[in-house]
């Protein structure tokens, strides 16, 4: 089967620059992100991308795609945030995934550089390309 959508590479997500910002509601320095060209014309578009699942909270579908297993990703092993989305199952999908399991992605790409509690890309109405 051939994925619907534009191709996204984490190589693209790289097109993107981060400056520390004072967020008072956390009382933290966090990093704001600038969006490049090349990741700005893919938002709000039907991408396909690859990664490896980790799971946030399989109960309520929240997990997250990584350049990178669990082992090396932003998380644990020091990735930058650029290596990490947030994948948004499409409604009504219940498929569950484990940790470093590899598969590929459509959906539509979001950009986030407002919502600290959310990651700087989102993958939303995600659905896995068999």
């Amino acid at each position: 089967m051939i994925a619907p959508g534009e191709k996204l590479t984490w190589e693209i997500l790289k097109d993107v620059v981060f400056k520390k910002k004072w967020y008072p509601q956390e009382s933290i320095y966090m990093l704001y992100p600038t969006f490049g060209a090349s990741v700005k014309k893919l938002e709000h578009k039907e991408v396909t991308i690859k990664g490896y699942v980790i799971p946030v909270d399989a109960a309520t579908n929240v997990y997250v795609l990584s350049a990178f297993p669990y082992s090396q990703c932003f998380f644990c092993g020091g990735a930058g945030p650029e290596s990490v989305m947030s994948l948004k199952p499409k409604k009504g999908s219940s498929k569950k995934y484990k940790t470093d399991e590899m598969h590929t992605f459509t959906g539509k790409l979001k950009l986030n550089a407002d919502d600290i509690y959310e990651m700087n890309y989102i993958l939303e109405d995600a659905e896995v390309v068999e």
